[in-house]
């Protein structure tokens, strides 16, 4: 009986070629498997066989491969190529095949057994486009004077709540005494002795100043935001945002503690300035503006050290406040702006007081305000007014001041003056508001202010231009050379020296031409000063470097020779593991202590860890916000 399940179908009917042949040909014949492809050729690689220590920022002798061993991949195309040198790293540069002493002497292989994990390198053809080229490391850059590093660009980590603003330099009394460089930061103030500015460290240093010239710092101080130097007293004063003013004598030191100090404002100290009389000049918020008497300072300074309270005393209750002085009836001429930049004119008796879209002039010996103008040269219609002599002007004042009790006078004159002031007063606030919500021409603010040798005076914007205006406020003419933001304005003999955003120095004459330019650091140039032939250069992330007043000229390019020449003398060499993860934080925040519980850190030896994280901000409220600001 037939099984159902072996049912035939119409294609088993069908007779096949192959039922003639016998059964014993299937047995003994059989076909051999096909030849498997030949590997492919290995990729080339610049580190040593595993068994041997790898690491990943060097070029060992042994790896180096010849011209022929070298291939680029394109595809399914093979075509040889040169071998390709690998970009220097932060301490090691890039050494040819030519080059095998130099490589054996300078960069040995690593120490230890924890380098035999080490992925091996891989040097790709790299883009024509600067983008996706590595920056240059050389010993010197090419483009760039060499600087004097004082103090070599900190971890941004290491900046938090100990970050610079401002230098000034001050030579300490005395013949023969060497110039030091003050910086005023968010811990207080330090000190550096230009003397020692090439001498290495004694002390260990906090994180981020290891590398740093021998400095002194002062005990820990609310944040001091400017500095001025006064070499005729021997001191440095710093203002702070609590609104304190800070004297340090310029010898011993900082760690001796303040010499003087006293409360100067309410709020923060934005700008001071020692004036040809003696005065301190100090700025702070709303346009507040006060002259601290010298021989004041001069008495209190006299004192011995235990009547430090009196000595402050003494200063603090000295001061002159211009904003009430020049106010009459509560209006005012001043705009109420803070007060970010003071100038002293030695030469005529003035003082240039700057905030964000007008200056004020001053007679430093009388106080008496002299002008106001806005950063196109006009006058302020405001203080014409107040200015303008009327017969009741005098009689007026002396009612209100001298009888409060009786009937104050009362005049047309007045009553149309007080009315004008208010509507300009009401028009200015306006105006300020509009310019800090983006509605005005706010790129035009004054962001620097500096005075020449020949008397003029220059100003930085925040558009990049430069301005020149003569000493009685009047505009003269502007320079636009680079189109960042200028952030500093120095003068030293007859170079001006301007500071930008990006970064980038230039130099100018004193007619406005440019002399060159580089680039100085990789964040803004807060500060500059000048002490010991150098001019220093204070940038946003904590670095300071030192440019010869020389530069740019014939020596720079004899230094950069010297340093290019003798580099392995003074080139350290840093083994470093990389460990780069990818991390899903599902839409929820990654903080610090769950990264620390997920990676555990069970080495000590990776000195980077690379984190790339997935579905951030993603969750539903996100993408409704994100919906919100799209309709």
């Amino acid at each position: 009986m037939a099984d159902p399940g072996d049912t035939a179908t119409p294609a088993a009917v069908v007779s096949s070629p192959w039922d003639d042949v016998p059964d014993d040909f299937f047995l003994s014949a059989s076909i051999s498997p096909p030849t498997p492809p030949p590997a492919p050729a290995p990729i080339p690689s610049t580190s040593p066989p595993a068994p041997s220590a790898l690491r990943s920022a060097s070029l060992p002798v042994t790896s180096i491969p010849p011209a022929s061993a070298s291939a680029s991949f394109s595809g399914s195309l093979h075509r040889a190529i040169a071998p390709q040198p690998i970009h220097p790293s932060h301490s090691l540069p890039a050494f040819s095949a030519a080059s095998l002493p130099a490589v054996a002497d300078v960069c040995p292989p690593p120490p230890g057994p924890h380098h035999s994990n080490s992925l091996s390198e891989f040097a790709a053809s790299a883009s024509q486009s600067r983008v996706h080229r590595p920056p240059p490391r050389a010993a010197v850059r090419a483009d760039r004077p060499p600087p004097l590093e004082l103090r070599p660009r900190p971890p941004r980590e290491s900046q938090s709540g100990i970050a610079l603003c401002a230098l000034a330099c001050c030579a300490a009394p005395g013949a023969g005494a060497s110039t030091h460089l003050w910086a005023a930061g968010e811990a207080g103030v330090r000190v550096w002795d230009l003397a020692d500015a090439f001498r290495s460290p004694t002390s260990p240093r906090r994180w981020g100043d290891e590398a740093s010239a021998p400095f002194r710092e002062s005990r820990k101080t609310p944040p001091a935001i400017c500095l001025v130097a006064d070499p005729g007293r021997g001191l440095v004063w710093s203002g702070h945002t609590n609104g304190r003013i800070m004297g340090w004598g310029a010898d011993p030191g900082p760690e001796a503690g303040e010499r003087i100090g006293w409360d100067a404002h309410r709020g923060p100290v934005f700008a001071m300035v020692i004036s040809p009389y003696g005065d301190l000049w100090s700025g702070s918020e709303g346009g507040i503006i006060k002259v601290w008497n010298g021989q004041a300072i001069e008495k209190s300074l006299a004192l011995e050290r235990e009547e430090k309270c009196k000595a402050s005393l003494l200063v603090e209750r000295s001061f002159i406040d211009l904003w009430t002085m020049v106010s009459d009836g509560g209006a005012c001429p001043l705009p109420s702006v803070d007060v970010k930049l003071l100038l002293s004119d030695n030469s005529r008796s003035k003082v240039w007081s700057a905030g964000y879209l007008s200056f004020a002039l001053w007679d430093s010996r009388t106080k008496d305000l002299l002008k106001v103008v806005n950063v196109d040269g006009q006058v302020d219609t405001r203080f014409d007014v107040l200015s303008a002599q009327d017969p009741y002007g005098h009689e007026t004042k002396q009612n209100l001041f001298s009888s409060p009790k009786k009937e104050k006078a009362r005049s047309p004159v007045n009553f149309f003056q007080r009315s004008r002031n208010a509507l300009m007063g009401a028009a200015d606030a306006v105006r300020r508001v509009a310019a800090k919500a983006g509605f005005g021409d706010d790129t035009r603010r004054i962001e620097a202010l500096v005075m020449s040798m020949d008397g003029m005076i220059w100003t930085g914007s925040a558009n990049g231009s430069v301005a020149q205006w003569d000493g009685s406020g009047n505009r003269l003419q502007e320079f636009q050379h680079h189109s960042s933001s200028v952030q500093s304005i120095f003068n030293f003999g007859t170079r001006l020296w301007v500071g930008y955003m990006d970064g980038n120095i230039q130099l100018l004459d004193l007619d406005g031409n440019l002399l060159g330019g580089w680039i100085a650091h990789s964040s803004p140039i807060l500060s500059m000063a000048v002490g010991s032939s150098y001019i220093f250069t204070l940038a946003g992330h904590g670095g300071v470097r030192g440019w010869n007043l020389s530069s740019p000229g014939p020596a720079d390019s004899i230094l950069r020779s010297e340093l290019t020449e003798k580099e392995t003398s003074y080139k350290n060499i840093e083994y470093m593991k990389v460990l780069v993860c990818s991390w899903n934080v599902g839409q929820e925040k990654a903080s610090y202590e769950s990264l620390r519980a997920w990676l555990k850190f069970p080495t000590q030896e990776v000195g980077v860890v690379v984190v790339g994280l997935q579905e951030v901000e993603m969750g539903a409220g996100f993408l409704a916000m994100s919906a919100a600001k799209e309709t």
